[in-house]
């Protein structure tokens, strides 16, 4: 098995991309910098390692147009969760053929939309929805997503999405019966799945209901295993290229006759692609009882560090200070919400002698942080994203 570690902190070392930049300018806000080699580098490892598995980038991770135009240049395909994301990737020149309209809850008139933009391959739950794709989309193709009720994740998505075995059974009759063209399933073992071993349990329970798909006679081709794929964010995880490679293993011995096998890969494409320049904004303590510190950044969760709700996400923060002595602290976000704490029940390691005015890179942060910004509440501008 190989790891995959980040670099040791230092005062911020010129190694990287990323750090030279950031290290030659001031930012007035915060600050998504985002290196479109590392994309490149990181999607040429997945690759390498799915195969025969056509990836559909997860578009929802960053939408930014450059990283969308990269990616179409380089063979990527798309995962589309919204009439403004099959835009956004038209307009980069990507091909109707290469995206999918992932979202398994979608307006009527947004299908219709989309099938006259050539698009054919669409998401499904439930029979309403398969009956608005039958009218606005008649004759598309139909992948039916499935419930994953065993997932190891840090941040499972079990419940929100998908259907479990005898209704995506029924589906694939129903779809059938309205004239679509359903070709197989899809399912996400849950968002930062850390090493490929923990898709096992998942498939073992998936590939179940795909045989039994197989014995109604359903001709299934198609195989959409969604994401997982993850970001370092201080805990070892698996390189890229083996992480994937094993994955692909684990699912061409559980899925016989899928011709077809899609991958969509958001957080573990970009998310080491961005680095997040901030600012110490306060530090203090509410008492002489306090046992931590409050160190208050200049973004917090209604500014890009959404991710940290329940703490599931830990990002990796390096200041200029890192060689001095450190003690925990809670880390808090500028507005006036009291939601607006980042990490309290497992306070963060941060050097003692931080103070206002000091710069804080947020590592690995390119995936789910400049769309989770909010247009400025608090009046607290929206995270600026700047790409290289």
């Amino acid at each position: 098995m190989t790891l995959h570690f980040a670099p040791e902190a230092a005062s911020f070392p010129v190694a990287t991309r990323l750090d030279a930049y950031v290290a030659e300018r001031s930012f007035d806000r915060p600050t998504l910098v985002m290196d479109l080699d590392r994309v490149a580098i990181q999607y040429h490892a997945l690759k390498a390692g799915l195969g025969r598995a056509d990836i559909h980038f997860a578009v929802k991770a960053n939408p930014h147009r450059q990283v969308i135009a990269r990616l179409v240049d380089l063979g990527s395909h798309f995962d589309a969760a919204s009439k403004a994301e099959i835009a956004l990737c038209l307009t980069e020149g990507a091909a109707p053929s290469e995206i999918s309209f992932g979202n398994t809850i979608k307006r009527a008139s947004d299908i219709a939309w989309a099938h006259d933009q050539g698009i054919t391959l669409f998401a499904a739950d439930a029979a309403e929805e398969l009956e608005k794709i039958a009218v606005n989309a008649p004759g598309a193709s139909v992948y039916i997503r499935l419930i994953v009720e065993t997932s190891l994740a840090d941040w499972p998505l079990s419940r929100k999405f998908g259907c479990d075995r005898d209704t995506a059974l029924a589906l694939l009759d129903y779809a059938k019966a309205l004239g679509l063209n359903p070709v197989g399933f899809s399912f996400h073992v849950g968002s930062q799945t850390r090493q490929s071993a923990m898709w096992a349990s998942s498939l073992d329970a998936l590939a179940l209901i795909w045989q039994a798909a197989r014995d109604a006679g359903h001709e299934l081709s198609l195989l959409n295993i969604g994401g997982g794929f993850p970001a370092f964010y201080g805990e070892a995880i698996e390189a890229p290229t083996a992480y994937a490679s094993e994955v692909m293993k684990l699912v061409e011995a559980r899925f016989p006759g899928a011709q077809k096998i899609m991958a969509e890969p958001g957080r573990g494409m970009v998310a080491e692609a961005g680095v997040i320049v901030a600012e110490v904004m306060l530090v203090s303590r509410k008492s002489a009882r306090d046992l931590h510190r409050w160190v208050y950044l200049d973004i917090g969760r209604f500014s890009g560090l959404a991710e940290t709700e329940g703490e599931a996400i830990r990002y990796q923060f390096h200041t200029a200070r890192d060689g001095d002595p450190m003690g925990p602290c809670i880390l808090a976000g500028p507005s006036c919400d009291s939601a607006d704490v980042l990490y309290e029940k497992r306070p963060m390691q941060m050097p003692l002698t931080l103070q206002a005015g000091d710069r804080v890179l947020i590592r690995n942060t390119g995936a789910y942080t400049s769309t989770y910004s909010t247009l400025g509440f608090n009046g607290f501008p929206p995270l600026d994203v700047v790409v290289i």
